[in-house]
């Protein structure tokens, strides 16, 4: 990534970052913006796919829980990761039932837990510990980092994005080493260092 375009493309993901999640669905979204879209792994049709299955999910999931304001829904290469927390365990089981039912989701990771909501001091935490992580991976020389999406629920850190095996371990140890992080989760879709390679020049 050349030196012009990192600076640029870190302060987007900070200041986008450190807006509270859990108040609108697009606070929550992998959708990628401005620069970030240019150099984005996905295709520019996954990545729309990916802000319609947030939307729609989101949509449907105020009318079928019981507490669906404290649920995050995350589409990456249409593969969607389920954070924050729900009132049952049959609300669990139905909010992957209903994410599972829209077009082109091809797999969940349900991460919802059985509790109340979180503090306003815990979400500010989880921000506050999204930006650190997105940090320290731009600072990581050896990572695309725009390539990975993180999600941070009550001081768990998820990864997400198209990354090789060596990428995705370099991630996963570079995010456990933040202050604050309790448990670092890898949701990645791996592909060959080949194909990881083949971004680089457009960067």
């Amino acid at each position: 990534m050349p030196r012009l375009l990192r600076p640029a493309v870190l302060a987007a993901a900070l200041a986008a970052t450190l807006t509270l999640p859990g108040c609108l669905p697009v606070m929550a979204t992998g959708a990628a913006v401005g620069t970030m879209a240019a150099i984005d792994r996905r295709t520019v049709g996954a990545q729309t796919e990916d802000q319609g299955i947030e939307l729609k999910a989101m949509n449907r999931l105020r009318s079928a829980l019981e507490q669906p304001g404290g649920v995050s829904v995350t589409s990456y290469n249409r593969k969607v990761l389920l954070t924050g927390q729900v009132a049952s365990e049959k609300d669990k089981r139905t909010a992957e039932a209903v994410v599972g039912e829209l077009d082109n989701v091809r797999s969940i990771h349900n991460e919802l837990q059985i509790a109340g909501q979180p503090s306003l001091e815990t979400k500010t935490a989880d921000s506050l510990i999204t930006a650190r992580v997105k940090a320290a991976l731009f600072n990581a020389k050896d990572l695309q980092a725009n390539t990975i999406k993180v999600v941070t629920e009550s001081g768990n850190v998820y990864l997400m994005g198209l990354v090789s095996r060596r990428e995705g371990t370099r991630a996963a140890d570079v995010a456990s080493r933040v202050a604050g992080v309790q448990r670092v989760v890898t949701v990645f879709e791996y592909i060959t260092e080949e194909e990881a390679g083949r971004t680089a020049h457009r960067e």
